[in-house]
Parts: C-alpha cells; sequence; structure tokens
C-alpha cells in the first residue's frame, strides 16, 4: 500500500485534494478528524481556539507526531493499493510517516494569503473566521507544529492559484501517476 500525505497551509486546498481522491475511490484518513473527535469528547465548542488548544494539548502530552500515531491503525486498517492522509501539519508528522510506510509520498499545496483568506471566508465551517489577523495567527500556531519544515520536504508541489477545474487536472494527474507507481 502506498500512503500519501497532503501538507498545506490552512485553506490551501487540502480539503479539495480530498475530495478529489475520494470521488477517485482511494481512501481519505483526515487527521483533523483526530482533533474533532477529541474537541467533541471533551464536550468543547467546536472552535477555532478549542481545535488549536486540544492539537497543542495532544502534541504536549504524546508528541509532535501524536496526531499521526493516532491515524497509524486506520490506514493499516484499509485495503486499497493507494490511501491519502490530509493534514499533516509538521516535520514529526512526515518522519513518523516515511517510518512506518516507505512508500510513503508528501505532496504540498501552496497558495497566497489573499487566495486562502477568500476560500475560508465562503466555506462556512465551525472553525472558520474573516478577520486577516485570525488567519495569521493560525499559520502562525500551525507554522510552530514544524508546518515550514514539513512543506520543505514535500516530494511533489502544487500551486492552487487557480480555477477549481485548473486545480482538479493536476490533482487527478498526480493521483493517476502514483497509482501507477503504487
Amino acid at each position: 500500500m502506498k500512503v500519501i500525505g497532503v501538507v498545506g497551509l490552512p485553506a490551501s486546498g487540502k480539503g479539495e485534494f480530498s475530495k478529489i481522491a475520494a470521488e477517485a475511490g482511494i481512501p481519505v484518513i483526515v487527521m483533523g478528524d483526530i482533533i474533532r473527535a477529541a474537541v467533541k469528547n471533551a464536550g468543547l465548542e467546536p472552535s477555532d481556539a478549542n481545535f488549536g488548544a486540544t492539537a497543542n494539548r495532544l502534541r504536549a502530552e504524546n508528541g509532535m507526531d501524536a496526531i499521526a500515531a493516532l491515524c497509524i491503525p486506520e490506514i493499516n486498517h484499509q485495503t486499497t493499493p493507494l490511501v491519502l492522509v490530509d493534514g499533516i501539519r509538521g516535520d514529526a508528522e512526515v518522519r513518523l510517516f516515511r517510518k512506518h510506510y516507505s512508500t510513503f509520498t508528501l505532496i504540498s499545496i501552496d497558495s497566497s494569503f489573499e487566495k486562502r483568506l477568500d476560500r475560508i471566508r465562503a466555506r462556512g465551517r465551525s472553525d472558520d473566521f474573516v478577520l486577516p489577523e485570525s488567519l495569521r495567527a493560525r499559520d502562525e500556531r500551525e507554522t510552530n507544529w514544524g508546518l515550514g519544515r514539513a512543506l520543505a520536504e514535500a516530494d511533489i508541489k502544487i500551486k492552487n492559484e487557480g480555477s477549481l477545474e485548473d486545480f482538479s487536472t493536476e490533482v487527478i494527474s498526480v493521483l493517476t501517476q502514483l497509482g501507477r507507481e503504487s
């Protein structure tokens, strides 16, 4: 089984990448779902502040690769040739996945601050916001988890500045190539 990881700043296109992969029949493990479940189990409101605090707590208690470690049993449960992990936030997670999966491939998605802020304003999730300062703060929080180093370690880099159709075409091309390699 080949494991693909997707990394990018908030609203860069990770969710769209995962949606396209899922539509192609590739199982998607969303690291953020681990955080969302922990927030819900703690009885907390689903907000950016609570998601961030919970992610920080899990990493402080169990190491910077804690959320990746919680994903491994779900990845191992899959029986398809390709599995996608959405939402890698740091280089410690990349190291853990590379240790467990010899064919792990990391894909980074890059998008401008302005495009990402516009997407956040449009998508309407409970942890979203409209102020640029909020996106800067979230970028900083996630960069402190090693996101910048993870982005630098990507095997494949995708720029997501154009239309959704252009992005979809590129994602399908990358997934097709990786599928041939598995």
